[in-house]
Order: structure tokens, then C-alpha cells, then sequence
């Protein structure tokens, strides 16, 4: 399995937040059923699914869990050209044991689907990988095993990071958005921390950036984003072993 292919595919996934969802026609038995559907990753890495119960595909993941997501890249001028990855998976309902945790980082990703949960009848679905395919661009093909990273920050540890972030330090978050080149219309507030980056929402839409080598720990990611907010242009990734 090819590590950086792994590595790409997995930042293709975090840098998106939308993706079709196919699964198996019931209405229409033999047939794929393709539906958009906006997701986040869960403290596995996995994506997680927040659905109606009357819609069409939980009717059919009810009945036959084997699935897939496709992700693209945004805005691509040319698809075959650019990014994309499919996950395979099993979909399981989350139980009402786990629902606590996963809305609360999916809330702060999309925080307008907090109604949907409490009033329209939607759950939330986790997406077990079979296997990955990822298309890096013409000719860069890969089958892969494995591609998502567990969060190393459990979600209160998270919580206290992006509300001491949000609370304390807005000029350093305006100047990632200014040293990424991101839409500054409005402010932006960080959503999400993992060991690779972080999430920005910015009105309605999300945006992630990459750390310059990977943080497991509080302190790592106060040392990265201090050097973020003093860089007059993004660090470039450190190789393995270098810092």
C-alpha cells in the first residue's frame, strides 16, 4: 500500500465535507440509488452521516447496509484531472450511546443540522471502510486498505482547544485564512482540530489546512498554530524525521 497515497486520500477527505452517497435500490431493485449528502469524520476518522429517517436512502441502508460515498475535490475545472476517493463501507446506525459525542463534532461542523436531529426524525449513520479507491489524477490509481486516522483529541479535549482558539486568538485565526488564500467575507471560526490540521467554517462552507508535521498532543498543537500566526507564507510539510 502506498503511504502517500493513503496520506492524500485521507487529506482529500478532510479538506471535503460533501459527497454522494449510492446505495441499493429498493424501489428499483438491482439499481445503484445516488444521493448528496454533507458529512464529517467522526474520533475514528469515519465519516459520519446525519439522515432522515423517511428518506429514500435509509430506507435502503435499512434494508442493505453495503454502500459507498464518493468525495471529489470542490470547484474542480476538470474531474478526471483532480482528486477523488470512494469509500466502500457497512453503515450502522449509531446507538443512543454514541450519539452524544458524535453531534457534538458534527454539530460544530454543520451547525444548522442541529434542528434536523431534533425535529425532523434524523439519526446519525457511521460508514464502516470495506476498502478505498482513490484517484490521485490521471494514471495515479490506488486500491487502499486503509486510509482513515483516529483523532488523538478526544472531543471534550477538542471542545476546550477550539473554544480557547475562538475566544482568544481571532486575529491569528484571520491570518490562516489570509496565509491560506480562503474567502474572508466573513469571520472565520476554527471547528475542528486532528493530528494532521484543522477545520475552519467560514459562513457556510469548510475548510481545511494541514499542520506542517503531525500533533498528538495539546502542546504540539499550541506550537503549530503559534508558528502558523507568526509564517508570512504555509510551512511546508516536514519529512518523517526532520524538527
Amino acid at each position: 500500500m502506498s503511504v502517500k497515497a493513503a496520506k492524500n486520500a485521507r487529506e482529500l477527505l478532510l479538506k471535503e465535507y460533501r459527497g454522494v452517497l449510492s446505495t441499493h435500490s429498493q424501489a428499483v431493485p438491482g439499481f445503484p440509488f445516488g444521493s448528496a449528502v454533507p458529512y464529517c469524520l467522526d474520533g475514528d476518522g469515519l465519516p459520519l452521516l446525519l439522515i432522515s429517517r423517511i428518506a429514500q436512502h435509509t430506507r435502503n441502508l435499512l434494508a442493505d447496509p453495503r454502500c459507498s460515498l464518493l468525495v471529489g475535490e470542490r470547484a474542480a475545472e476538470d474531474v478526471q484531472a483532480t482528486g477523488r476517493l470512494t469509500l466502500l463501507a457497512q453503515a450502522r446506525r449509531l446507538d443512543e450511546a454514541e450519539v452524544a459525542q458524535a453531534a457534538q463534532r458534527y454539530y460544530r461542523c454543520l451547525p444548522e443540522s442541529a434542528d434536523y436531529h431534533l425535529v425532523h426524525d434524523f439519526d446519525f449513520w457511521r460508514l464502516q471502510p470495506v476498502r478505498w479507491r482513490f484517484i490521485g489524477g490521471f494514471g495515479a490509481i490506488h486500491w487502499l486498505d486503509q486510509v482513515a486516522l483516529a483523532n488523538p483529541f478526544d472531543s471534550a479535549s477538542e471542545a476546550d482547544m477550539l473554544e480557547h482558539m475562538n475566544a482568544d486568538h481571532a486575529q491569528a485565526i484571520a491570518h490562516y485564512v489570509a496565509l491560506a488564500g480562503l474567502p474572508a467575507k466573513e469571520a472565520a471560526q476554527m471547528v475542528g482540530i486532528d493530528a494532521e490540521g484543522f477545520r475552519l467554517r467560514i459562513g457556510g462552507s469548510l475548510h481545511w489546512l494541514p499542520f506542517s508535521r503531525p500533533c498528538t498532543s495539546a502542546q504540539a498543537v499550541r506550537e503549530a498554530l503559534v508558528q502558523l500566526a507568526r509564517a508570512s507564507s504555509w510551512p511546508a510539510a516536514e519529512a518523517p524525521g526532520e524538527g
